[in-house]
C-alpha cells in the first residue's frame, strides 16, 4: 500500500530539504502540497509530480488520497490543521515546538489522543549516534547517579541575515528558546527519563535590528545574510523573541544543569563539547560537532573515550519517521513529548518574563 503525504508549508527552508528525502522513499508518495509563493509552489509540484498544489491548507488535509499530513508552516499555524487532521483521523507530522503556547500545544494532544491517530514529531537529536551512546552510558550506570548537566546549543546566523519570522513574536513561539531550546530539552529528557520540575530563565534579544525583505524564507536569508557584510540602508527591524537565553532547570531526582541557547552570530559553536553529564562516578563529555566522547572518572584530567562518526546524510523520513508509523516505539517522539516539551518552553519563557523560578506544573495542566 502506498502512503499518501500531504505537505503544508512545503516551499521553505525545512519542507524543501524533507520532500526530497521523501521522494527517495519506496511505498510513499507526495499528493498535495501548500505554501503562500506561487513560484515556489509550482516548482515543487513539478518536482514531486504532486496532484494537488494549493495555498489553501484545507485542501491537503480533505484530499482523499492523502493519509499523513505533514505541518511545516511557522509555529503560530501549526494548530489549526493539526486539529482538522487529527479529526479527519489522518496521521500527523507536525514540526517543533508544535504550537505557539501551551494552550495550544494541549488542545494538539488531546486532539491526536482522542482520534486515536500515529503522529510524529521531529526531535531529530535523539537520533544522533553520539547522543544514543551517551544514553547507553546512563542507563548501563557507568556514570553513577547523574547530579548536574550543562548543555550548549549555539546555532550562529550570519550578521547580517534579514528578519525572517522567526524572529517575529506574532509567529515564532519563543524564538531561540523555542526553536533549539526544544531540541535541547528533548534531548535531556531522552537521557535522563525525567521532565524538569522548576526553572530560571535569563532571555534576550542580542542582535540589532536586522535589513527587513519582506516575507522571505530562512534558506533566503541566509544567503542574503551570507553575501552581505552589513546592513545597507532601507528598513530595518528589530527582532522581538529572544536569540539567546540563559536557563537553569531542575529535575525530580535532584539533577541541576544549565541549558545556554542562542542564534546571536558571534556565540559560536565548537569551542567546547555541546552537552556535560555529571554522575557521582563520572562524567562524560558529548560533541555533537565531532562525535567525540570524553570521561572523566578519575581526579586526572577527562581522556578520550571514543569518536562515533556521523555522517549526517541518512534519509530521515526511511530511517525515523516512516518506521516510527508501523511500529511506535519509545524512541520515537510524537504530539505528546511535543507538549511535554511546550511545557518547558513556556515555563521558561514565563520564568524569563518575572525574573524569577517557575514550577512547570503551573503548565501541565493547561
Amino acid at each position: 500500500m502506498t502512503l499518501g503525504i500531504g505537505i503544508i508549508g512545503a516551499t521553505g527552508y525545512i519542507g524543501t530539504p524533507y520532500r526530497a528525502e521523501i521522494r527517495e522513499c519506496n511505498d510513499v508518495r507526495i499528493v498535495a502540497l501548500c505554501a503562500r509563493r506561487q513560484e515556489l509552489l509550482s516548482q515543487a509540484a513539478e518536482e514531486d509530480q504532486a496532484e494537488l498544489a494549493t495555498a489553501q491548507w484545507q485542501e491537503v488535509v480533505e484530499h482523499s488520497d492523502v493519509d499523513l499530513v505533514m505541518v511545516l508552516t511557522p509555529d503560530a499555524l501549526h494548530e489549526e490543521p493539526v486539529l482538522a487532521a487529527a479529526s479527519a483521523g489522518k496521521a500527523i507530522f507536525c514540526e517543533k515546538p508544535i504550537g505557539k503556547n501551551i494552550s495550544e500545544a494541549s488542545s494538539m494532544n488531546r486532539a491526536v489522543e482522542t482520534a486515536g491517530v500515529a503522529s510524529y514529531v521531529p526531535f531529530w537529536t535523539r537520533y544522533v549516534p553520539v547522543f544514543e551512546k551517551a544514553r547507553e552510558f546512563i542507563q548501563d550506570g557507568k556514570l553513577g547517579e547523574v547530579r548536574g548537566i550543562m548543555y550548549r546549543w549555539h546555532n550562529p546566523r550570519p550578521p547580517a541575515m534579514p528578519f525572517t519570522w522567526r524572529d517575529d513574536a506574532e509567529l515564532s513561539a519563543a524564538g531561540s528558546i523555542a526553536d533549539v531550546g526544544s531540541h535541547a530539552y528533548d534531548t535531556l529528557r531522552y537521557l535522563l527519563g525525567e521532565e524538569a520540575t522548576r526553572v530560571l530563565t535569563d532571555a534576550r534579544t542580542l542582535m540589532p535590528a536586522k535589513p527587513d525583505l519582506g516575507g522571505i524564507n530562512l534558506d533566503e536569508a541566509i544567503s542574503w545574510g551570507s553575501e552581505n557584510t552589513a546592513p545597507q540602508g532601507g528598513k530595518t527591524r528589530r527582532g522581538s523573541v529572544p536569540d539567546y537565553a540563559q536557563i537553569a532547570v531542575e529535575f525530580p531526582s535532584g539533577i541541576i544543569g544549565s541549558i545556554v541557547l542562542s542564534h546571536a552570530s558571534y556565540l559560536r559553536k565548537g569551542f567546547a563539547p555541546e552537552l556535560e553529564i555529571h554522575g557521582t562516578d563520572a562524567s562524560l563529555s558529548v560533541n555533537r560537532i565531532t562525535g567525540e566522547l570524553l570521561i572523566a572518572d578519575s581526579p586526572d584530567p577527562a581522556r578520550h573515550l571514543e569518536t562515533i562518526e556521523d555522517t549526517g546524510h541518512c534519509n530521515r523520513f526511511k530511517s525515523h519517521v516512516f518506521p516510527a508509523f508501523e511500529q511506535p516505539a519509545p524512541k520515537h517522539p510524537t504530539v505528546r513529548d511535543g507538549w511535554l516539551v511546550q511545557i518547558f518552553t513556556d515555563a521558561a519563557v514565563a520564568s524569563a518574563e518575572r525574573g524569577a523560578w517557575v514550577e512547570t506544573n503551573e503548565f501541565a495542566s493547561q
